[in-house]
């Protein structure tokens, strides 16, 4: 970040998207009957089940190919989702937890100024699309890191990458430009 600015930004992961297999087939009705904290859509072919530590909500599908959302860390996805299979293997299945991965990382991050959106876009156009019409937020990508940051003009900015380590590259990546097109303090 800037050399003479001493602040830290606080990186606030909000969502981790983590997928794992079972390798092998799961019987939705009995998991639905059976199960607790669960929600049967037979018209999607899926269940939905809910952990309250850690708080994740699970889609499960037949084929055994389960996606967790909802924890706020990589390593509490794993503990979420290694937990579902134990609970799996409760129910009379033979689980094994394999296939994990880490799919998607949502966070937040707040500058301490005010971003000037039409001068942010004007300076870095090929990799910045601004529609205020369509929404209130500049769409900046980075294609090496996968990342997305939406920058909107308070400071505030959403992340989405495939790692937290991603997700934090990118935001220091972004600072220095940002800083450059930051609104001047009103008096």
């Amino acid at each position: 970040m800037d050399s003479n600015n001493e602040e830290a930004l606080d990186i606030i992961v909000t969502n981790v998207v983590a997928t794992f297999r079972t390798r092998c087939h799961l019987n939705l009705r009995t998991i639905a009957l059976e199960g607790t904290n669960v929600i049967y859509k037979p018209e999607v072919g899926k269940v939905l089940m809910k952990l309250r530590k850690p708080m994740i909500t699970a889609s499960i599908w037949s084929s055994g190919k389960i996606i967790c959302t909802g924890a706020t860390s990589e390593d509490e996805a794993k503990l979420g989702a290694r937990r579902l299979a134990r609970c799996l293997q409760k129910l009379g299945f033979k689980v094994k937890f394999s296939a994990f991965r880490v799919v998607n990382v949502l966070a937040v991050c707040s500058m301490p100024f005010a971003i000037h959106l039409i001068d942010f876009t004007k300076n870095n156009r090929p990799i910045v699309i601004y529609e205020p019409e369509l929404h209130p937020a500049a769409t900046y990508r980075i294609k090496n890191l996968k990342a997305t940051i939406q920058v909107f003009s308070t400071g505030s900015l959403t992340v989405t990458g495939p790692n937290v380590q991603n997700v934090a590259t990118a935001v220091e990546q972004v600072y220095p430009l940002l800083f450059a097109c930051q609104k001047p303090l009103c008096k």
